[in-house]
């Protein structure tokens, strides 16, 4: 039997876009792998090109007669095999294509003309100055006697000043060199990212729970220990400090590193901090960058030029061929999961990197994701503490408004009466506001405004959701039940859903606070390319009162004179129907809190809500981790969700309503009899309507699976990957895998 090589030529985007099969010969098949360089015939010359392998097969759609053979193996060991390699476990664990997987993981894109630096040098020897002068008046060479001037003065100018401000035209400037009075020199210069001013570094006093962490990570590493770390601090605690210190003795060894950030809102305050430490030598790279400025970061990585490189889950692929450190900052946030095939999480993808590169892994958060924890909990992970604020900032108070009582006293304004004082108190003292709207709630889930009670599943313990006017259905299992304004908790007919954005709380902040300057900052502000550092620029001068936004306020930032951070509806997003609608709310509300009271001013925290009694929320407001993951933990392995169980969700999407709900039919029988007849611990759920039946026409419908251990669902995976490739899909079809999944589908 023969076997063929999957095999992209060269390292190219255009390249990637098709993958070409190539017979391996007998001689070679036990030495040839996944990333490998080959040398094969390409083209109808058969000119020997470079190639990758990028996966095998024991059988080809082709005329085999046609079917080409390697010549052979490249002994080259380049970054690219790391990088094939790589895209070949993120498909194998993720789903989606080889293809898709390489474009996830590959560079930059495209080859982009580098940006010139031309400066214009006077090269005339001082003893013809007056001769070459006067021939240039003799001639009336006004333009040539003016630049000539300016040179003998400056001795070199910028080419810009010399055809912008000067006026020397290109004719003119190439006589000039002719006559050998000048010469325009060209130097390569780099498009800039990262100009945040940075002073220098001035160092900071750690405590001791910092310098522990910092042993235990920088320590082991200089030991050649590499490991995984969660380094759990309360807001405040100087978690950067830590990270800085860590990432300053790894790169003193002569090692890069990574910082990963969750959004690109993060990376003013991050890249200023870091600058003052590591100067020139660390760079950005996110979406909002210029195809230029990307090309220009990753040549100055491939260059030796960078140690420290600062941005989203897509900085994660920076080639650096020397890596000791990854850093996953706010390791819970959901951003570092990716939406688009293959749907990979950058904290397990960065966990293969780091063992690939035998470099280690420190992920940190005041409120550590539900997994990480329970994997610390559980010893497959090395927990580090930070249970104190460093410096001299203390934990902000927090105070907690009933809004339901509210409601009774009549006041249906946005500001309860805590708050209000609260706002009016820090504006009488020159002090900042910030004012949080959690818009990840969906509108169309219920809850009562009289009692606070929403309406969940009976079986899986989420929120169900409208469809219409008249059905409510559970997304994960299909229960559904009819929808009446009629609370069927309290008999009040006050059910409905919340339609309040940061828009209208920005009107209706200014109307009850008159006078006071008021920012905005959501998805709809920030759109422009430095929209993120702007806003926060102007609030960190003071240049508004009030900050009113999305959870993009409440992350990372630090403003020593915001002393109110006002939660506004505090249990919205425990209206997602998801199971991690609890943790989702936790986070949120403490990284809120940790916004206040940052330095040496007394910091409060009022949250508002209609459910006050959650557990999340009374573990918020106490700031208490444990007891909130004791709890969370429990429900999780008692209905069989993450951690405690592995979910993929299986997406399927077809224009064709009726091919949607046939095929998910399909899928979710093929899995219970292949599988869950034989091992008991598969759990399929569905097929059920996605938690939106249909974006643009298509509709959208899931099937869950849960299981214990991740291989098994990946078994599942590859055998429908399989089953669904042999039938083929028809144009109109989509399939996407998604592992535990932190969104439902």
């Amino acid at each position: 039997m023969r076997r063929y090589a999957d095999i992209i030529i060269d390292i190219s985007h255009e390249a990637v876009d098709r993958v070409f099969q190539y017979a391996v010969p007998w001689e070679l098949i036990s030495d040839i792998d996944i990333g490998d360089e080959v040398i094969v015939p390409f083209g109808r010359g058969d000119t020997e090109r470079k190639g990758y392998v990028t996966g095998f097969s024991d059988e080809t759609s082709y005329d085999e007669s046609k079917i080409k053979e390697i010549i052979g193996k490249s002994d080259t060991i380049s970054i690219n095999k790391r990088f094939i390699k790589l895209a070949f476990w993120i498909k194998t664990n993720f789903g989606g294509t080889m293809i898709q997987a390489l474009k996830t993981v590959l560079p930059v894109k495209e080859k982009i003309k580098a940006q010139e630096k031309k400066t214009v040098i006077f090269k005339a020897s001082m003893d013809d100055v007056e001769a070459i002068r006067a021939k240039y008046v003799k001639s009336r060479s006004s333009a040539k006697l003016r630049l000539f001037n300016e040179l003998i003065e400056e001795k070199a100018l910028p080419f810009e000043i010399v055809r912008d401000k000067l006026h020397i035209s290109s004719v003119t400037l190439k006589s000039l060199e002719k006559d050998g009075v000048i010469e325009i020199i060209s130097e390569q210069e780099y498009r800039q990212v990262a100009q945040y001013a940075s002073a220098k570094d001035i160092g900071f006093e750690l405590n001791e729970y910092q310098l522990s962490a910092i042993e235990a990570v920088a320590g082991d590493f200089e030991k050649g220990i590499s490991n995984t770390y969660l380094l759990y601090g309360v807001t405040g605690s100087g978690k950067t400090e830590v990270y800085i210190e860590c990432i300053r003795r790894v790169v003193a060894s002569g090692k890069q590193a990574i910082m990963l950030i969750p959004e690109i809102a993060l990376t003013y305050q991050t890249v200023k901090r870091f600058r003052r430490v590591f100067g020139d030598r660390v760079t950005i790279l996110h979406s909002k960058l210029s195809k230029g400025e990307k090309y220009d970061q990753y040549l100055r990585v491939t260059r030796g030029e960078v140690d420290v490189v600062i941005g989203p889950r897509s900085a994660l692929f920076v080639p650096f061929e020397r890596l000791g450190l990854i850093v996953i900052d706010e390791e819970h946030e959901s951003s570092y999961k990716s939406d688009k095939l293959p749907a990979f999480h950058a904290r397990e993808v960065a966990e293969y990197i780091a063992k690939d590169s035998g470099a280690s892994l420190l992920l940190g958060s005041a409120t550590p994701s539900v997994t990480s924890f329970y994997r610390a909990r559980r010893g497959e992970i090395k927990l580090i503490s930070l249970p104190e604020r460093a410096g001299a900032g203390e934990l902000a108070e927090v105070e907690l408004t009933d809004l339901r009582e509210e409601l009774k006293k009549g006041n249906r304004t946005p500001f309860g009466a805590v708050l209000k004082r609260r706002i009016e108190d820090a504006l009488a003292a020159n002090e900042q506001v910030m004012l949080f709207i959690n818009r990840r709630g969906f509108e169309s889930s219920i809850s009562c405004r009289s009692c606070g009670e929403v309406i969940t599943c009976p079986h899986c313990d989420v929120a169900l959701t409208l469809h219409g006017r008249s059905k409510l259905i559970c997304h994960y299992c299909g229960f559904e039940i009819g929808y009446t304004k009629k609370c069927p908790a309290c008999g009040a007919e006050h059910l409905a859903g919340f339609k309040m954005g940061t828009e209208k709380l920005v009107e209706l902040t200014e109307k009850t606070f008159p006078g006071a300057r008021v920012l905005r900052m959501d998805t709809d502000t920030v759109r422009r390319k430095d929209g993120h550092e702007e806003i926060l620029e102007k609030f960190a001068l003071h240049e508004a009162d009030i900050l009113v936004g999305t959870q993009m306020i409440v992350k990372g930032h630090d403003f020593a004179n915001v002393t109110v951070m006002g939660i506004m509806l505090a249990d919205m997003s425990l209206n997602d129907a998801d199971y991690m609608a609890a943790e989702r709310t936790f986070e949120l509300l403490t990284q809120a809190a940790g916004r206040a009271g940052r330095a040496d001013k007394k910091g409060y925290v009022v949250i508002q809500t209609y459910r006050p009694d959650h557990y999340s929320i009374v573990n918020a407001m106490k700031q208490d981790y444990d007891a909130f993951f004791g709890e969370e933990i429990a429900y999780r392995e008692m209905l069989g969700f993450p951690p405690a169980y592995h979910m993929l969700g299986i997406l399927v999407t077809s224009e064709k309503e009726a091919y949607a709900d046939a095929l998910a039919l399909n899928i979710a029988d093929h899995i219970k009899r292949e599988f869950a007849s034989e091992d008991r611990r598969v759990k399929v759920i569905g097929p059920g309507t996605s938690i939106i039946s249909k974006i643009n026409d298509v509709f959208r419908r899931v099937v869950y699976v849960r299981h214990t251990e991740h291989r098994n669902l990946v078994e599942i995976k590859d055998e429908m990957e399989a089953v669904l490739e042999k039938k083929g899909l028809p144009s109109h079809a989509r399939i996407m895998f998604d592992f535990d999944p932190v969104r439902t589908l």
